[in-house]
C-alpha cells in the first residue's frame, strides 16, 4: 500500500491547445478510496490513465509512495487496473484468468493456486473457478476483474466505470461490494466515475472534475454541504440544487416575496448588486403566507416517500431550466398550481455571479 500524488501533472494532447488535464494536484492517503467524477470529457479518465502510465505526463510528475513514476513504465508501477470491459480471456477458466499476471510473473503454481483460491472466497466465486466467463453473469465477470486485481496485491487499485457495464440494480449491490471490500484489503483505490451517486456513496474523498481543472477535493458530506463554485453545486446532487439570481438588499437576498438573511461579511465579498442563490429540493418549504419564490408546476414526481415537483418560476422566460422542491407526497401540489418556497436560511448557498465562487463559509 502507499499514497498517490500528482504534483500538477499536466496532459496536453497532439493538436490540442487546452490541456485535457492541467496542473492537477492531489494527495491521495495511504489506503484512501478517492473518486474522480465529473461529466464526459472532464479529464477524469486521462488522470487515471495517467497515474497507470498509460498517457504521458507532459508537465509535473506522479509519485506513488516516495517513488517518481513519471517515467516508469505501467508494469513496473505495482497497481491493478479494473476496465469498464472486464477484459477477460473466453477461453480461460475463471481462475486462469485470476491467476494469468502471477503466471507470467513466474510465480510458482502453488502460491497462484493458493492467492487465486483466497480471493475467490472474499468475492463469493469459489465455485465458479473452473467456468468460462461465458458462462457467469455481467456482475460475475466484473467479480473476476476485481478478483484478477485483488491476487496481484498491488500498492494502487485503478478503476475506470467498472460498474457502466451493469444494470441498475446490480450497480447498486456491486458499488456496495467494491466499497466494503477496499476498506477490508485497505488498498490505497483511485476510481473513476460519471455517475455521482457513484461517487457521493463509495469515496472516502470525491475529487470533481470540469475541463481538465480540479474543481473541489472533499468528502462527500462536506462537497454536499459547501460546494465551492456553481458548477460543483450544479453537478453534485440529484436531484440537481436549483440556481438562479437574485438581487442584494440591505438585510440579505431577495427570493421572491421574502428575504434570506445574509451577514454582511459575507455580501461584502462580491460587489456585484446580484448573487446566484443555490437551494436544494428538499431545502425548500411551502410559504402559507405567499411570500416567497412563485412556481407554477408542471410536473410531479410520486416516488412513495418522497414526492418532487418539478416547475417553472412564476413569469420567468427560463423554461430549459426546472425549479425542483421536494414536498409532503401525501398532498403534493397539482400540476398548473402556482405555488409559493421559501429556503431554510441556514441551507441557502450564495455564489458570486461573476466568478461562480462560493461567498461564505
Amino acid at each position: 500500500m502507499a499514497t498517490v500524488t500528482f504534483d500538477n501533472a499536466s496532459r496536453v494532447y497532439p493538436g490540442q491547445e487546452r490541456p485535457a488535464v492541467d496542473s492537477l494536484d492531489i494527495e491521495i492517503g495511504d489506503g484512501e478510496f478517492l473518486v474522480f467524477v465529473g461529466p464526459s470529457g472532464c479529464g477524469k479518465s486521462t488522470s487515471l490513465r495517467m497515474l497507470a502510465g498509460l498517457e504521458e505526463i507532459d508537465a509535473g510528475r506522479i509519485l506513488i509512495g516516495d517513488r517518481d513514476v513519471t517515467d516508469v513504465p505501467p508494469k513496473d508501477r505495482d497497481i491493478a487496473m479494473v476496465f469498464q470491459n472486464y477484459a477477460l480471456y473466453p477461453h480461460m477458466s475463471v481462475a486462469d484468468n485470476m491467476g494469468f499476471a502471477l503466471k507470467i510473473a513466474g510465480k510458482p503454481k502453488a502460491e497462484i493456486r493458493k492467492r487465486v483460491e483466497d480471493a475467490a472466497e472474499i468475492l463469493d466465486l469459489s465455485e465458479y473457478l473452473d467456468r468460462k466467463p461465458k458462462a457467469l453473469s455481467g456482475g460475475q465477470r466484473q467479480r473476476v476483474a476485481m478478483g484478477r486485481a485483488i491476487v496481484r496485491s498491488p500498492q494502487v487499485f485503478l478503476m475506470d466505470e467498472p460498474l457502466s457495464n451493469l444494470d441498475a440494480k446490480l450497480r447498486v449491490s456491486t458499488r456496495t461490494q467494491i466499497a466494503s471490500l477496499q476498506r477490508r484489503l485497505g488498498v490505497t483505490t483511485v476510481y473513476v466515475t460519471h455517475d455521482q451517486t457513484e461517487a457521493m456513496t463509495m469515496g472516502d474523498r470525491v475529487a470533481v472534475l470540469d475541463r481538465g481543472v480540479l474543481q473541489q477535493i472533499d468528502p462527500p458530506r462536506r462537497m454536499y454541504d459547501h460546494p465551492n463554485n456553481v458548477f460543483v453545486a450544479g453537478f453534485i446532487g440529484s436531484p440537481a440544487m436549483n440556481l438562479f439570481e437574485a438581487p442584494l438588499t440591505d438585510q440579505g437576498v431577495e427570493f421572491g416575496g421574502a428575504v434570506i438573511p445574509v451577514d454582511r461579511s459575507t455580501l461584502s465579498e462580491t460587489d456585484q448588486t446580484k448573487v446566484t442563490v443555490g437551494v436544494r429540493p428538499e431545502d425548500l418549504e411551502i410559504a402559507s403566507d405567499d411570500h416567497g419564490l412563485a412556481i407554477e408546476v408542471d410536473l410531479v414526481e410520486e416516488l412513495g416517500a418522497d414526492a418532487f415537483i418539478y416547475g417553472r418560476r412564476a413569469g420567468s422566460e427560463e423554461t430549459d431550466k426546472p425549479f425542483i422542491a421536494r414536498v409532503d407526497a401525501r398532498r403534493p401540489p397539482s400540476k398548473g398550481e402556482t405555488v409559493y418556497f421559501r429556503p431554510s436560511p441556514e441551507h441557502a448557498h450564495l455564489f458570486d455571479t461573476k466568478s461562480g465562487q462560493r461567498l461564505g463559509d
